[in-house]
């Protein structure tokens, strides 16, 4: 088109073909999903959709064909359109267009058609040429799955392709699992000019993502093939254990207990199916408990593997955060990965270490008890600001007082953790539990974290127990939204930031928090007071 070249990757519907689809999404930025006009919204495009959206593919526009079999009736098609974005929106796809074409005839793909003179929105070019392009991939954090190894002359020279980010040479990078980390020597590339027939050479300082590279280290740490080469502070997880959203396509069902094989860029792990947690029903898309995953089924399950894999999650690292079941000598399912986690130890193989200061000594040294007052509320109601305004004057009074930060803790402990439901609950329970610590150490910790789900925030109860204290601080949307102090509204109004609370995901209001603060229609040192006042009655010695 006059904007840009494009590839098509044609996926046949039937289910015969749904390995074809797989493998062509998975590679795609965008999708058009094509649905007859007069049959409607079928269940192998409920099926599409939903892979669409399990392969994190968010641009979508639908091509209605075969509009002249209905004989271009916009009633007709407006039923169609309704049921598919309605289906759409239910699994978290906004589509961009919905097309009115005849393939056949040519209406609506490259120019409009005078037979659906009633349809004002884009042809099929012009929605396709509404697309944004994804993210380049060398913007990324550095992903290289180690390919293989070789040892030429003296030297050992470590191959791969860069999957994200760039390698440099002068770079210290890591390798997982295991943590071992050396600084890149040389980057190489293969010579034919030389009399023997072939010699290496060093003739650059970079490599960027989509490219195969060998490069050596300045010392001979231990790497073995299937090994992922990052930076140091950006780093994937090391995990034995992986939640997982599957698509199965072997004939013999998969079943708790059963043993495969999971490729995960060139590693491969023998796993063992812990649980399958649900089964999801594309017609409904209600999800019921199974004790096994039929052929096309779609499930969330729980895998198991004695040794640790490094691992992304799929919505943050799309090429390192998907992957592939083997059973015997071919593909059984495709995966991505959701959360991911190492092995809990055994209740048993843990004993507790008492502290040798008691409570009631901390208490009385410090003037107060310890305790935890939970901020929650929407983003940019005011939480921070509070939250370092009473810390500033429970501090002039000489309380032991620290602010634990939701975004403060995503650059260091939880940096590890997207935005996935499995990891907002996660960075919530991690929030808590530090939390409790320090309040058993006597502190009062103001803790600012909108954690919009009632069920997270009774986590965080539960773990912090009778010290835990939960204030809403409240501000209608259209305030919050006018501040917007990190733009993070705007940005999510223009589809950029995806289940952003307020906007595209819920806030659920506490319905029996110990203190409302209104910060829309309060003055900072008046919402401040009230905070201080709670804290100082509530922790009192």
């Amino acid at each position: 088109t006059q904007r840009r070249r494009y590839v098509i990757i044609d996926a046949p519907g039937h289910k015969e073909f749904l390995k074809n689809m797989v493998t062509g999404a998975a590679q795609a930025d965008a999708a058009i999903l094509v649905v007859d006009a007069a049959q409607g919204l079928a269940e192998q495009t409920r099926r599409h959709a939903y892979l669409l959206h399990l392969l994190g593919i968010r641009q979508v526009a639908v091509a209605v064909n075969k509009i002249d079999l209905i004989d271009h009736d916009p009633v007709k098609f407006q039923a169609v359109a309704d049921a598919v974005r309605n289906y759409l929106a239910d699994i978290g796809i906004e589509v961009q267009a919905i097309v009115p074409l005849s393939a056949r005839q040519g209406d609506n793909i490259a120019s409009r058609s005078l037979n659906t003179a009633w349809y004002q929105g884009p042809t099929l070019i012009g929605a396709l040429d509404a697309f944004a392009p994804r993210a380049h991939p060398v913007e990324q954090p550095l992903r290289l799955p180690v390919q293989d190894l070789y040892r030429l002359d003296d030297r050992r020279v470590i191959v791969g392709r860069v999957e994200s980010g760039r390698i440099k040479v002068g770079e210290r990078i890591r390798f997982a699992p295991g943590g071992r980390e050396a600084t890149v020597a040389t980057l190489e590339a293969w010579s034919g000019s030389a009399a023997n027939g072939s010699s290496w050479h060093a003739p650059r300082s970079e490599a960027v993502a989509g490219e195969s590279v060998a490069f050596t280290l300045d010392e001979d740490v231990f790497v073995e093939r299937g090994a992922l080469a990052s930076t140091p502070d950006q780093r994937p997880r090391e995990a034995t254990r992986l939640t997982a959203r599957l698509f199965w396509l072997d004939r013999e069902a998969l079943k708790p207990g059963d043993k495969v094989t999971l490729k995960l860029g060139t590693a491969e792990r023998e796993v063992e199916v812990e649980a399958i947690t649900e089964v999801l029903d594309v017609e409904s898309l209600g999800t019921t408990d199974a004790t096994q995953i039929e052929r096309n089924g779609v499930a969330r399950v729980i895998l198991r593997s004695r040794k640790p894999l490094a691992v992304d999650l799929y919505e943050n690292h799309a090429r390192t955060g998907r992957g592939v079941l083997i059973r015997g000598p071919q593909i059984a399912g495709g995966l991505v990965i959701e959360a991911a986690e190492q092995a809990r130890i055994a209740a048993n193989d843990i004993v507790a270490v008492d502290s040798s200061v008691t409570a009631d000594e901390r208490r009385q040294q410090n003037g107060h008890r310890g305790g935890v007052l939970w901020l929650t509320g929407l983003s940019g109601a005011g939480k921070s600001t509070l939250a370092m305004a009473a810390q500033r004057a429970l501090f002039a009074r000489g309380q032991q007082v620290a602010v634990l930060d939701g975004d403060n803790l995503r650059h260091g402990l939880n940096r590890d953790l997207g935005f996935s439901d499995a990891d907002r609950a996660e960075n919530i329970r991690r929030l808590a539990e530090v939390a409790r610590v320090m309040a058993d150490n006597g502190m009062i910790v103001l803790v600012s974290a909108i954690s919009p789900l009632r069920q997270q925030r009774s986590l965080a109860r539960t773990i912090i127990g009778a010290g835990f204290h939960e204030i809403h601080v409240h501000a209608d949307l259209a305030v919050c939204e006018s501040r917007d102090p990190k733009g993070l509204y705007k940005r999510a109004r223009a589809g950029e930031i995806a289940q952003f609370t307020g906007i595209s995901a819920p806030y659920e209001a506490p319905t029996e928090a110990a203190v409302t603060i209104d910060t829309a229609s309060m003055p900072l040192s008046a919402a401040t007071q009230s905070l201080v006042d709670y804290a100082l009655q509530s922790f009192a010695a």
